[in-house]
This record gives structure tokens, sequence and C-alpha cells, in this order.
């Protein structure tokens, strides 16, 4: 009797499984290749700089989150479709011939094996690669440090919040997506193999599939009790109210008590899913299910929302009194906004002349190079190459010269591969020859090298220290090669044979020979060979001039290489070059962050720290692209620019974050006693932190909950008055700005360098307050809050930069810089300064030739805006004196010009007679001799920081300029307030 041979699958021959074989593993190298080598270039880097540890770290964590997650998903899955294999029915009706399932359970069991062992492998692989994302939330939890502070709802510390929450939150996420694909496979194996029939009219379901079923789904709803316990504690980050972040009056009395009853109610109900496997059908879960979901819909949303518009709106102002007082408290610490010196500061002077010039620590450093304006008149002036070039914006820091404080405008001249040509662009020439800058250029901020007029159109010029005989102490570098820096966005390899000659470009007729430590070694045929595939560059493989001697340099901007080796902190965005112990060294500030501190305002770094010189134009830097509620910079990075050495030190040793990435990454970072003096001194207070703290001030400087609840003292930062042309304004916010002043509100007090912004009343173009915080060591970090009067009418920014150009003389003398277009007239930076109880605002003005490839600023005239008068002169001296009489005196000469050159006017200092003294009238003679002498000891006592001499000379020099006065019969000057410039 003939037999049909067994119906199944084909069977394949060795030679077709060899194959299938051979080219899976192509696949996998395809698809895998890359990310190896990109791991060991990885691995290269981070030996190069230290920081393997932190790279073992990661690795190490992500690859116990991917074990973890593929084994608990995985393993889920597995036991779940083991168990519905098991259980299911031995005899399965067949609904006819062509029966879709019957094909499929066909297929399934003769590849048994693959399907059982292959779809929770899958699955698990799929679950691991998205569980080791979040190696962050785990390592906090693990390395948890207490804050000491306890939150004002639950008592319990802000760790909870910031480091185990999180995880528990993240453990519970992946529960639940392990029970519900658990379910869903379960659901669909026992459809396939007969558990679940919908044939006929009620279908039907064993008793294996259901009590399998029933007791995943109880699971399930067991971790939505779970998750509605922990919802209790997220409250307190609550969103509802969208003046303050943190539970309010409803998530509080309503939102948590109904978290409460809906976590009992799941309990039940997950009872009523499990009593389901000992009873014949589902009408107790179903019940159990409505239950859920109507008390989750009347409890956890009707109610709130009842209380919420019959209860809590109507009576706003008292019922969200306590969470706003919570939120006031929390945000202030969050931020560091606690300890801030506030002052009442008039803002409307009334101060003699005398006391004007006491104000010496300011008047002498009024800043006159807007670093944001002047970076095509450093490249003009001191590019040397075209293959050199500065940042679009330069720093400003200080230095000490001849004992004295002065800031100054640095910039690195650094390599930029944009500028190579021709030849230059080949391979080994970009790669090989042009590997580095040159040297850094300094200027003095508030020093010019002559006024416009006066040099033949050669004046308005940076005075470049590099240019001097006698370059300050301070300021001498002892290594001026540079690898790295923010322009540099290419590979260099670098490196001779010992004895051959050196190949890099130094000077037109010098070529060097790299011998720092920067750079990964290329010594060996592995790591060419993998340098080769990851740039897809042959010519690293085979060019001979690669030795055992060679390096390639990569990774080389220095925020990015603080980035990789710190990837627990958030980059501040400007980066600035120093001069530290005769070395070049980038000076990178970071942050630890929280986004869920209770209580704290959340608030958009992204948003926060957006302002006219960083517009955020084509998205915000990635990590700033989130919210937070909290920030601290607790980490000084620096990295070396000539080896590149990353150095991190804990800047702010009690913050709890930064003691939990420390003990995640044990000597990574170094702490601050190591920091040396000298680097300490060019420590700056960080502008985006400070961008965000004045945003928050803006709101927080209220203590009272009725006031912030009514928004009417609420204040905002300007908007910048000038970013491009006259008056033209911006809607974007006024930068912050570092100024080298005395302190705000101590007449007589030393220069300080500090970090400034105005502040105006909300909707009003009045200033409301003046912030500044210092960076000097001994004050670091100390805020001042000069606070205006609430009906005061001093004008801010907008204001007035519309009176400056609106004024007829200015409007006409800028018609005439701009030489009927053929030169562009530019707006400086517009410098609030607190001078003698008022407020002094300054702006340099820039022209430039126009459409001239070669062009640049160049400090056309000085803006002055003093008690409602208008200053308006090619010199800073002369501007100043048209508004205070006599300021000029503190001011420093312009090389060349003497002291004012303004037209002598009521109340200014006069010159000394151009003949001898006795040409002139004797008592005259006496007087300009006396104004000459104490002008003298008055620089003498500023280049010896003898204060207490200065505020002598002054008083001598106000003597005798009434003197003076006096003897050409003249009324002198009166003590209340300075006479009006003309115009003014």
């Amino acid at each position: 009797m003939a037999m049909r041979p067994p119906v199944g699958a084909p069977t394949l021959t060795r030679r077709t499984r060899i194959l299938l074989v051979v080219a899976g593993l192509l696949v996998l190298l395809l698809l895998g290749g890359s990310r190896l080598i990109n791991f060991y270039v990885d691995w290269l880097w981070f030996g190069e700089v230290g920081y393997r540890g932190v790279f073992a770290t990661v690795l190490f964590t992500q690859i116990v989150q991917f074990l973890v997650g593929a084994l608990l998903i995985g393993g889920l899955v597995a036991l779940s479709l083991w168990i519905a294999y098991r259980t299911r029915p031995v005899f399965v009706p067949v609904s006819g011939p062509e029966d879709p399932i019957a094909r499929y359970r066909t297929v399934i069991i003769q590849r048994l094996r693959l399907f059982g062992i292959g779809i929770p492998v899958v699955i698990g692989v799929i679950a691991g690669l998205a569980a080791q994302g979040d190696w962050q939330i785990v390592q906090q939890f693990l390395n948890s440090t207490p804050f000491g502070i306890a939150d004002p709802e639950f008592g319990i510390d802000i760790s909870f919040y910031a480091f185990q929450l999180p995880f528990l939150r993240y453990v519970l996420d992946w529960m639940f997506v392990a029970v519900a694909i658990s379910f869903v496979v379960s659901l669909i194996t026992h459809y396939i193999f007969g558990g679940i029939r919908l044939t006929g009219r009620a279908g039907q379901v064993s008793a294996a599939a259901r009590a399998q079923l029933a007791i995943l789904a109880g699971v399930f709803v067991l971790l939505k009790a779970a998750a509605y316990y922990l919802d209790r504690y997220e409250l307190l980050f609550s969103n509802r109210s969208p003046l303050f972040t943190g539970a309010t009056y409803t998530d509080l009395n309503a939102v948590m008590p109904a978290k409460l009853i809906l976590l009992f109610i799941s309990i039940i109900c997950a009872a009523a899913f499990f009593a389901a496997v000992f009873r014949r059908n589902l009408q107790l879960p179903a019940i159990a299910t409505v239950l859920l979901v109507l008390s989750s819909v009347l409890i956890g949303a009707a109610w709130p929302q009842v209380l919420q518009q019959f209860s809590v709106a109507p009576n706003a102002q008292q019922r969200e009194a306590l969470s706003i007082e919570r939120n006031i408290a929390a945000t202030r610490d969050a931020y560091g906004l606690n300890n801030i010196n506030e002052i009442s500061y008039s803002g409307q002077s009334a101060a003699t002349p005398a006391e004007v010039r006491a104000e010496t620590a300011t008047m002498s450093n009024i800043r006159l190079l807007d670093p944001a304006k002047i970076e095509r008149t450093f490249t003009q002036r001191q590019q040397l190459r075209a293959f050199y070039g500065f940042p679009p914006q330069l720093d400003i820091d200080r230095y000490e010269v001849n004992g004295q404080l002065q800031d100054f405008v640095v910039a690195v001249r650094e390599l930029d591969t944009s500028g190579l040509s021709g030849n230059q662009t080949e391979w080994i020439n970009q790669h090989l020859v042009y590997t580095h800058g040159n040297g850094i250029v300094t200027a003095p901020a508030n020093e010019i090298n002559a006024a416009l007029e006066d040099s033949g159109g050669q004046g308005g010029l940076p005075v470049f220290t590099q240019d001097s005989p006698d370059i300050p102490e301070s300021l001498r570098v002892q290594e001026p090669r540079t690898y790295y820096g923010e322009l540099i966005d290419t590979y260099s390899i670098v490196g001779a044979p010992d004895g051959a000659p050196p190949v890099e470009y130094d000077t037109d007729t010098e070529r060097y020979t790299y011998n720092g430590r920067g750079g990964v070694p290329l010594d060996n045929i592995v790591n060419r060979l993998v340098f080769a595939l990851f740039y897809g560059e042959r010519n690293i493989l085979f060019n001979s001039s690669i030795n055992e001697n060679s390096k390639i340099m990569y990774v080389r901007d220095p925020a990015d290489r603080v980035r990789a080796a710190a990837p627990w902190l958030t980059m501040d965005g400007d980066p600035y070059p120093a001069v530290v112990d005769g070395r070049i060294t980038w000076i990178v500030d970071g942050y630890t962050t929280l986004e869920n501190y209770p209580y704290a305002q959340r608030t958009s770094l992204g948003e926060s720290t957006t302002d006219a010189l960083q517009p955020g134009q084509g998205g915000v830097r990635p990590e700033l692209d989130r919210d937070v509620s909290y920030l601290r910079n607790s980490v000084k990075a620096t990295v070396d620019a000539y080896d590149g050495t990353v150095t991190m030190y804990a800047f702010d040793e009690q913050d709890p974050v930064l003691q939990t990435w420390m003990k995640t990454f044990p000597g990574t970072v170094r702490p601050a006693s190591e920091i040396s003096p000298s680097l300490r001194s060019h420590f700056r207070y960080p502008e985006d932190q400070f961008k965000v703290q004045r945003e928050l001030l803006t709101r927080y400087h209220v203590d009272t909950p009725g006031d912030f609840f009514n928004n009417v003292s609420f204040w905002n930062v300007p908007s910048d008055p000038s970013p491009q042309g006259a008056g033209s304004g911006s809607a974007l916010p006024q930068p912050p700005y570092y100024i080298l002043a005395g302190t705000p509100a101590e007449p007589g007090s030393p220069p300080s360098f500090q970090l400034t912004s105005a502040l105006v009343f909300q909707q009003r173009e009045f200033l409301s307050a003046y912030l500044s915080v210092s960076s000097d060591p001994d004050t670091y970090g100390q805020m001042t809050l000069l606070r205006l009067p609430d009906n005061t009418t001093t004008q801010g920014p907008q204001l007035v930069q519309s009176a400056l150009v609106s004024d007829p003389d200015v409007s006409q003398e800028i018609g005439l810089l701009s030489r009927n277009g053929q030169s562009t007239v530019d707006y400086g930076n517009l410098l609030t300064l607190p001078v003698a109880g008022g407020l002094l605002f300054v702006e340099p003005v820039y022209i430039e030739r126009a459409n001239q490839e070669v062009s640049y600023p160049q400090l056309a005239r000085v803006l002055v805006f003093y008690n409602g008068r208008v200053g308006f002169d090619p010199t800073l001296a002369g501007a100043l004196d048209e508004v205070l009489p006599g300021a000029s005196a503190v001011v420093p000469n312009i090389p060349g010009q003497a002291q004012a050159q303004a037209p002598a006017q009521a109340g200014t200092v006069p010159a000394a007679p151009a003949g001898p003294p006795g040409a002139a009238n004797p008592q005259t003679a006496a007087a300009a001799s006396a104004i000459q002498q104490a002008i003298s000891d008055l620089k003498a006592a500023q280049q010896n920081g003898d204060f207490a001499a200065q505020g002598q000379a002054l008083q001598r020099l106000d003597q005798a300029v009434q003197q003076f006065q006096q003897a050409n019969g003249q009324t002198p000057a009166p003590t209340a307030a300075p006479a009006p410039a003309p115009g003014g």
C-alpha cells in the first residue's frame, strides 16, 4: 500500500546551512563593524585623557542593564510561551480544510525550538538595547547622597526624589512592559493552540488560558497600585498651575487622597483577577476592570476638576498661598538664590563732582571694547596667516598688571582649516603640516590706540599686548602652540622619528615636531587600520610619514573633551582661554542638574540661556534642550591648549549631586584644595548659570505669596536695545556683561571682576534692579542686588538707547560717520554702571567700511548717558566730561592725547595754560599747577593701588578746580549736580 510522504518543511542541506551561517555573520559584521570601530576609537581616546574608568563604568552599567532587561523581558516571554504551550488543549477542533490557524499551528510545531527560543531572544535583545540608555538613573540610585533637607509635605530627604524615585519609576515602567508583552504573547499562543476559540456565539476559553491571563492581568493591576503609590510623591513636581511648579491645593486635597483610594481599589481588583483562576467565568474580573476605570475617571479626574473649578479657582490667592510659599523657598534653594545682598538704590544721583571722581574703581575701568563686535578687528590685525582664526565672540578675563587688576579681551589664535587654500587643502598639508594654532592675543578692554580722527584713520583700535615690547609677566606664554581649541574641527597626525626633520608648520621659516602627551599613538598596524576605517581615509594606512612616534589628535574642542570625560555634566556654552602659569589653558564650567527637585520651579535651559548673542538659531545645544529644577556650577574643568590634558575640580564640594557622581566615578574629580591660586584667579562666574538665575529672580525676588500670585511686583530681563543698528532693538534678552568695577553701592571699594545685568519692571522699560555677582577669588559667587524704588522712573536700556540715538547732535554726527552709506555704524554693548548713587550708561560706537571683505570695526565715538544727559565724543574722557564734569581725571589717557580734548565747560577740569605760568594771571597759574599736581598724584595713587591717597588727590583736585574757576572770574560748578552738557 502506497503512503504519502509526511507533510512538512523541506530539510536544508549541509552546504546551505553553511552559506546561511556565513551570510548571517557578514550581516552582523556590516551592522556591528562600525560600532566595534567606534568602541575601539573611544577606548583609545579615554586612555589618552586618563578617564578610561569613566568609559568602563558606563560600559559596565549598560551591559548589566542590557542583561537585566533582556533576561527580564525575554525570560518572562519564554516562561509565558512555555506555560501556554504546555497547557494547550489536547484536541483542537478544526473549522475546515482551509483553517489558517491550523496551518500556522503546523508550522510552529515543526519549528518549535526556533519559535520557542527565537521569539524570547529577539524580544529580549530589543528590550535590552532599550534598557541600557538610562545608565545615569541606575548609578545615581546606587550612589545616592543625602541632601540633609526634607521636603515640606512628606518630610523625606530630597535625595529620595532626586535619586531613588526616578529609579523606582524606571523599574516599575519596565515591569509594566514585561507583563504587557507577556500577556500579549500568552494571548496569541493560547489562540493559536486552541486555548481561546472565537467560534460560536460566545467563544470558549480554556481553564489554563483563563488562569494564566488572569494572573498576568492581576499582576498588571498590582503594578498599577504601586504606580499610584509613587504618583503621590511625584505630585510635588506637578505643573497643574501655570504660575509655579509643585503640588497645588487641588493636588494636595483631591489628587493625593484619590491616589490612595485608587491604590486600594487596584488591590481589590487584582484580587478579583486572581480569584478568576478558580472560577469558570470572567464576570468578576470584568466587574473589577469596570470599577477600576470608573474610579480612575470619577475619583482621579472628575473630582479634582470639580474642586479646582468651584473651590480653588474663586479663592486661588488664599488656596494656593501655602504651595506658593513652598515653591519660593524650594526654588531659591535649588538655584542658589538664597544669599543675595539686597541694597536699596535710588538710581538718581545728586552727587558732587568730587564724589563722582571718587568712584575710581569703576570710572577708570570702563570697557570700550565689545568682545562680540571686534572679532574681525582681531582677525585683520592679528591673524598673521589665513589659516589662523578667532572665534566669532571673543572673551573677557582679567590679569594683574603692575600690581593692579586689569580686564582684557582675550582670544586664542587658533588653527582654522577653512582658511586653507590651494595646495594647502591636500590631505598631507591639512592633517600633517597645518596642525596647530599660534599663541593668545590680548588687549586691555578699556583702551584704544588713539582717537579715530587723530591718527589718519588708524585709530579706534585695540592696544594689543603682543605688540608691546614689555609684556606683563601675567600674560607671558611659555608654550604658544595650541593644538586644542574651539575652531579645530578635524584630526591632525603629529610626531616624527628621532632625528628626522620636523614637518609641522610653525612659522614661514621654521617647522616643528610635537613632543607633548596629547594624541593617540599610531605605532601599530591595528590602530592605523582602525583609524583608516573610522575616517574612511586610506592615507592613514599607507602614508610613509606616519611612524612609531606618530599620534593622532581628535576630539579637540575643549567643551567636547570635558563633555566626553564627564558625561554627567552639563557644559556652559562659553569656554574661555586664560594664561595660567605661562600655559594657555581653556577653562570650562560644568553644571550638575536635576529634573525633579520638590516644589522648585522647572525651567527650560534652552530658553533661559538664549539672548541677543546666543539666539539659538538652528536649535539649542542638545544638553540645553530640557527642563531642570536644580542647577549648580559644581565643577571647574581645564583643558591644556598644547597637550589636551583634561582636569576637573570639585568647585562646590557640598553639592550632593556632585558627591553622588564622585562616588560613581572615583578619582575623576579633584578636590578644590588642589586648585592653584593662579588658576582660581581666572575663574569667572558662568554666564549660563547667571542667565537662569536672573530669569528666575525676576519673579522669585518676591517674598510673599500674595504678591507672587498677583504678579504686580514681577520684573523682566530687558530686551537688547542695539544688536545691529541704531535703535533697532531686539525681542531677545540683553546679554549679561563681564566688567571690572567697584563693588556696587560701596564707594571707594577696589575694582572687582563681575558679571552684571540690568532688570526692568514687567512690561515697562524703567529699571527695577541691577544684579551683579563677583568672580574674585575671595568673594566668588556673592550676589548683589541694587533694588530701585517701585515708583522709579530711571530709564532702562531701551529708553536710554532711544535717548542716545534721538539726540540731535548724536543723530547728525552718526549721519556724518556713515558717509552716505560708504561706512556702516554699529552700536556696541550698552553697559550699565552704578556710579555715585546713579546709573551710568556707556556704549561704544564702531564704524566699518561698507562692502569691504578686509574691513573691520574701529571705535569712532563713545556714547554716555547719566541723569538724563547725553555725552558724545571720540573719547571716553570727552563724553564723560559732558555729563560728569571732571570725570575724565580718572579715565586712562589715550596715547598721544591730553587728558580732556572736549571744549572746556562749566565744571570741567581745565587744561593747564600753554605758556609759562608767568604769562597768565598768577592765581590762575597757581591753580593750574595745583590741578596738574593733583592729577599726577591721582595717577601715582592709582598705579600703587593706594585708595586712601586716591581720595586725598581727588579732594585736592576738586579744590584746585574751584580755585581755577574763581581766579578766572567763573562761578564754581554747583556741588549738588553737574551742569548739563550742550544738547543733553
